[in-house]
């Protein structure tokens, strides 16, 4: 009888221990739940690396592949990721959505794509950051990372080379912007089009002060 006690004291242990829905997994679960929430609201960031080829990125759908997969090893989920990069084919401006668009930090970095394309935004070294919320490097951060890839220029649009439409590591050039809005070229404040790459591969996309990176927008 003693014995038969001990082991329904020791189930009933167990239980209160384990809570409502007899795990531990319950706590945990309301964790990742609410971290799901927090990065459900990101829908912009920087590419933290690039895919290894400079500006050959497989064109823009594997352009857009490179931020979905990014944003995903982040956790964020339902989210239809595109790169902010124009082509013979698209305009960067016509990819990207009607926004708002918030940073991995909860910032908003803009309204729409009127207010992106104009000196309202919120695009500083400080919220254009990483899929993780990291800061980029910027102009006086070695190494310098702050060239950011967009072959668009101040409205959006398609101007100068696009690296045979994002296929090339060869080559030709891409128009580029300053995360940090400071450095050199013809705009050194423009996060889109400060100034052309020397070339395509990730040599010359370094020898100008960048690391093939490039701009993601959540579309819906």
């Amino acid at each position: 009888m003693m014995y038969r006690l001990a082991i329904a004291s020791t189930v009933l242990a167990l239980g209160a221990c384990a809570g409502p829905h007899g795990s531990h997994h319950g706590k945990d679960h309301e964790g990742h739940k609410g971290m799901g929430m927090k990065d459900k609201g990101m829908s912009f960031f920087v590419t933290s690396m690039n895919p290894g080829k400079g500006a050959d990125l497989g064109g823009l759908a594997g352009a857009d592949a490179h931020c979905a997969a990014l944003a995903q090893a982040a956790g964020s989920k339902g989210k239809n990721w595109k790169a902010y990069l124009s082509s013979s084919q698209e305009n960067a401006r016509d990819r990207i959505g009607k926004g708002p668009w918030m940073n991995a930090k909860g910032v908003v970095v803009a309204t729409s794509v009127e207010n992106l394309l104009s000196d309202a935004n919120n695009l500083t070294k400080d919220n254009a950051i990483d899929e993780k919320g990291m800061v980029i490097n910027g102009r006086g951060d070695t190494p310098n990372r702050h060239d950011m890839m967009t072959a668009s220029n101040a409205k959006g649009m398609l101007e100068g080379g696009t690296c045979n439409d994002w296929t090339s590591s060869g080559e030709g050039s891409v128009l580029v912007g300053h995360h940090d809005r400071v450095g050199g070229g013809a705009a050194p404040t423009s996060w889109s089009s400060a100034h052309p790459s020397r070339a395509c591969g990730m040599e010359a996309l370094r020898a100008t002060g960048g690391e093939g990176l490039y701009y993601c927008f959540a579309a819906n």
